[in-house]
């Protein structure tokens, strides 16, 4: 007998499976973006199942962004995006980075070749309206020096906007989670003498990169911006488990 027909067969909680018909209804029935789900009742009675049930499966379905829930309405059917798809895996995420040093490191990775990749997009394809929209998020990171929180923020939304100049409408949620992700591991690099001026310097030569469409430029901005926090993060590491020891 081979071992995948040895294994059991896992039982399922009620509620996903109130959820799988749930969404079979959603498709079959067509509903749209705003249309109303049935009451809490009608459910209960549609699939026989208790209230508790019910309403485990709206909660998931929210969690997921694929409804929304109002207090004393309906639940609707809600516009899918990819932020409600990585803010509802952030938790998990953060589980995994802390628990697996591999994890960690082949994110830094990712994170390397998509940001680089992504420059050179945006340096191709930046236009006039782009590059002043970016010179105005550096400003704006350049005022946060005061608030090392927002700083970190801004830190964040100067990468979005370069996602955002690529024109593809994966980029900007995907840059936002994976820089949130990582942010538990990297914020307080910004706390140590000097790194906040450094990311500034460097930042400010990858938005002229950009506005020169020297994506070649552009892209090796990029990739010693990130390299040089990935080495900053290890020596920081390093020391702290040093002392620790």
């Amino acid at each position: 007998m081979s071992q995948t027909a040895a294994e059991p067969i896992q039982r399922r909680k009620l509620y996903q499976e109130v959820m799988d018909r749930l969404l079979d209804m959603m498709r079959d029935e067509g509903l749209a973006v705003g249309d109303q789900l049935p009451s809490e009742r009608d459910l209960m009675e549609r699939y026989g199942v208790g209230r508790p049930a019910v309403r485990e499966a709206l909660q998931n379905m929210a969690q997921l962004g694929l409804i929304s829930i109002a207090h004393g309405e309906r639940a609707r059917v809600a516009k899918p995006s990819f932020a409600n798809l990585y803010e509802s895996i952030a938790l998990t995420t953060s589980g995994i980075l802390r628990n697996s040093p591999e994890s960690l490191r082949d994110l830094k990775e990712a994170r390397l070749l998509f940001e680089v990749q992504m420059v050179r997009l945006a340096a191709q394809r930046a236009t006039p309206e782009d590059v002043a929209r970016l010179r105005r998020r550096l400003e704006d990171h350049h005022a946060s020096l005061a608030d090392l929180g927002q700083f970190f923020r801004h830190d964040m939304l100067f990468h979005r906007e370069i996602a955002v100049i690529t024109g593809n409408s994966i980029f900007p949620d995907l840059s936002q989670a994976v820089i949130g992700w990582l942010g538990e591991f990297y914020s307080q690099l910004v706390r140590l003498p000097g790194t906040e001026q450094l990311t500034l310097s460097e930042h400010g030569q990858i938005l002229e990169a950009i506005a020169a469409a020297d994506a070649d430029a552009a892209e090796r901005a990029m990739r010693d911006h990130i390299l040089r926090a990935n080495k900053l993060y290890a020596q920081h590491q390093g020391q702290g488990a040093a002392t620790a020891g």
